[in-house]
């Protein structure tokens, strides 16, 4: 019994650690919309359109979905963090609401991959 318990749970957290995130379409779109909405476009690219000084295409490859939402949420903090030294540095987006933030972090991680 302690066993197939066991067992089961090996199974269970190995699932979870090696299953990857795959963000619902319907998010990833919301996500892009608000990315336009938000103007995001002033200040970067995706697949050429928008200032290609600040590209992110690949975005979603190089950092976890925790890593973009504090790039949303304190970029002051992950530009220190990065030695980020493009100016003007980010704006906030912390007083987006958690369903849009979400949202762009869907649609952040599907660039690149």
């Amino acid at each position: 019994m302690r066993n197939t318990i066991l067992t089961a749970l090996i199974a269970a957290v190995s699932l979870c650690v090696t299953a990857p995130v795959v963000a619902q379409p319907a998010l990833v779109a919301k996500g892009q919309a608000s990315f336009t909405t938000q103007r995001c476009t002033m200040c970067h690219a995706v697949a050429g359109k928008g200032n290609v000084k600040g590209p992110l295409d690949g975005v979603g490859a190089k950092y976890k979905a925790d890593e973009l939402r504090q790039w949303l949420v304190a970029p002051a903090d992950m530009a220190a963090k990065h030695n980020a030294t493009r100016k003007p540095v980010m704006r906030e987006f912390s007083k987006l609401p958690a369903e849009e933030l979400d949202a762009l972090v869907a649609y952040l991680q599907s660039l690149g991959k």
